[in-house]
């Protein structure tokens, strides 16, 4: 008894000191823990994260077991926010092509677009050139001219006469679901797709994308020889059309005397993705009702490959994602083990959550936002943590949102030693990630960022890349200001700052914006919903309000995102176009001058 007894007084003041140790460290932010969290998330075995994926899965329940080792609860249910994504389009069984006698081989003649429909159509087709109806200042083509193509086929050159060319005047008008709208709005219905020896002399079938719109009308990808026999009655060949027609820039359209039969059919695979939503409740009794949201989206690209966003379209590998975004992540998780382990650290109820479905267009935070759970008026701020994980050695940190509510710069610029961290400020709450979705619900927003780099979207952004030392930098100013906004007795008032145009996202477009901040996730069928209606701007000024579904613009309509941005293409600053909205339920017509 007694020789335990010894053996316990020994024991006891070593395990103390192993405590006190133990507790430290939860109270800082670690390269160590970092490190584990990041090489995780980015390994092989997560696959890239794809949203809905197996690997998207995994890191979601490692996120939420590690808040809730740090004292987090459950926000709701189980503390996974699960909703429907669409991993994948696939040709359906359905798919047929025919002329005369000719039955024509899917994946080998034929392929419908992603954009297809699920329709079929039996009519004569008719050549369009490249299908440019163009009426610009400085660039006339119109291959409609003289040709009636309502309720026929059109067959149509892919791409344009200066596929050479990394300028051309032509770009904005030749992508594929451009040249089909503006098939549509003459009258046709339906659409054949054809590649030149000059664009693709290899004539080879891409993979269907699944972010996709429909255009309500059936659409096929074509190889050459089909078009061929199509044309046969003509005595004339894609070859020789394409060569005619970039060699004299004019338009060259006739009826082709065949009559198609066709028939689409695109299935849509899906899967579920899951939000992260845990909470630590806070410390006074009042403030526990209001609350600090602290993000980072956990998705990536899978294995990349085409139809993704992925820089290196050719490689079908791990797009690991280490700074984008396990860096932002496990970020979050640090800061969150650090907060629930210092007393007074929060008086305001603290909600980490980790979105799926960014990288397919903020999906997971603008679920959120739709279906929260709380009170979004009770938020004081959402922080936003996406790729910090490269800071350089200028020691720059750009924060976006600052001018979302009143004293922000001034906040974030207080709690930052510009010897150690040099901050890039930007007014803006409207950007390429997930805060954008909580600015629309008029909460006050900050976002991180220690920039992009030439590994951003390949498999190369691995972890032995990110900077930790950089992280732990970071980490500090980033702490002190939740600890800030988690403590002030007086809830922050939002203010508009934005929005602007998303910089992450690569829209090869000139001209005229109507000033809104649209829902690019498409939770909206037959229509866009504008999330947010900048002040000041052509849409404000016409009379549109934040939760207007755009249906049509000058008559034509509007059912996605895709089809809104083709729309305003057509337009000059000056002009003035009729917009349709609904508002609760009721359609209303909107004269707009851009």
């Amino acid at each position: 008894m007694l020789k335990i007894k010894s053996i316990l007084n020994t024991l006891l003041p070593l395990t103390l000191i192993i405590l006190m140790f133990s507790c430290r460290g939860y109270r800082k932010v670690t390269v160590e823990e970092l490190e584990n969290h990041i090489k995780y998330l980015s390994s092989d075995s997560l696959k890239g994260r794809l949203a809905g994926s197996e690997g998207d899965s995994l890191a979601a329940f490692y996120i939420r077991n590690a808040l809730a080792s740090y004292g987090f609860k459950n926000l709701t249910g189980d503390g996974l926010q699960r909703f429907r994504v669409t991993i994948k389009l696939v040709a359906g069984p359905e798919n047929s092509l025919s002329f005369n006698e000719t039955n024509f081989t899917p994946g080998k003649d034929f392929m419908p677009f992603a954009f297809s429909s699920n329709s079929g159509l039996i009519a004569e087709a008719v050549f369009a050139g490249y299908g440019f109806n163009i009426n610009g200042d400085s660039l006339k083509w119109n291959d409609y001219k003289g040709v009636d193509v309502k309720d026929k086929w059109v067959l149509i050159l892919r791409a344009d006469p200066e596929t050479d060319k990394s300028k051309s005047p032509f770009i904005p008008y030749s992508g594929d679901r451009d040249k089909v709208m503006a098939a549509k709005d003459m009258g046709a219905a339906g659409v054949l797709l054809v590649s030149g020896i000059n664009y693709d002399s290899q004539d080879t079938f891409e993979s269907l994308n699944a972010n996709d719109f429909s255009t309500d009308i059936p659409v096929f990808r074509v190889k050459r020889d089909a078009a061929d026999l199509i044309l046969s009655k003509t005595g004339k060949k894609i070859a020789d059309l394409e060569k005619r027609l970039n060699e004299t820039r004019k338009p060259f359209s006739f009826a082709t005397k065949a009559v198609v039969s066709g028939k689409a059919e695109i299935i849509k695979e899906m899967g579920t993705a899951r939000n992260v939503e845990m909470i630590l409740p806070g410390e006074d009794e009042t403030l526990k009702n209001e609350y600090v949201i602290i993000g980072a989206h956990f998705d990536h690209l899978g294995m990349g490959g085409p139809g993704s966003t992925s820089r290196a379209v050719d490689t079908i590998a791990v797009h690991h994602g280490a700074d984008d975004n396990a860096s932002g992540v496990s970020l979050m998780l640090e800061l969150a083990e650090k907060i629930a382990h210092s007393s007074g650290s929060h008086k305001r109820s603290i909600i980490c959550l980790s979105f799926s479905g960014e990288e397919e267009g903020l999906l997971g935070s603008k679920y959120f936002a739709d279906h929260p759970g709380i009170d979004l008026t009770k938020v004081n701020t959402m922080i936003n943590l996406d790729m910090v994980g490269r800071l350089q050695e200028s020691n720059v940190l750009q924060i976006s949102g600052v001018g979302t509510a009143e004293g922000f710069r001034e906040l974030v610029t207080s709690e930052d030693d510009t010897n150690i961290i040099k901050l890039t400020l930007s007014d803006e709450g409207f950007g390429p990630s997930d805060h954008s979705s909580f600015y629309g619900k008029n909460i006050p927003v900050l976002f991180y960022t220690t920039g992009a780099h030439l590994d951003y979207h390949t498999p190369s952004d691995t972890y032995d890349k990110i900077n930790y030392k950089g992280m732990i930098k970071i980490s500090d100013p980033i702490y002190k200001v939740i600890e800030k906004l988690s403590n002030s007795p007086e809830k922050l008032k939002f203010r508009e700052a934005g929005p602007k145009v998303e910089q992450g996202r690569q829209v090869r477009r000139k001209g005229v914006t109507l000033g809104i901040m649209p829902d690019f996730a498409g939770n909206i069928k037959n229509g866009l919903r504008a999330d947010f209606v900048t002040p000041g701007k052509p849409a404000a000024i016409g009379g549109m309000k934040k939760g207007d579904i755009i249906t049509s613009i000058n008559g034509k309509t509007v059912n996605n995102i895709q089809d809104y941005m083709f729309r305003m293409a057509q337009f000059k600053h000056g002009q003035s176009i009729v917009v349709e909205v609904l508002r609760d339920g009721t359609k209303i017509n909107l004269l707009v001058q851009l």
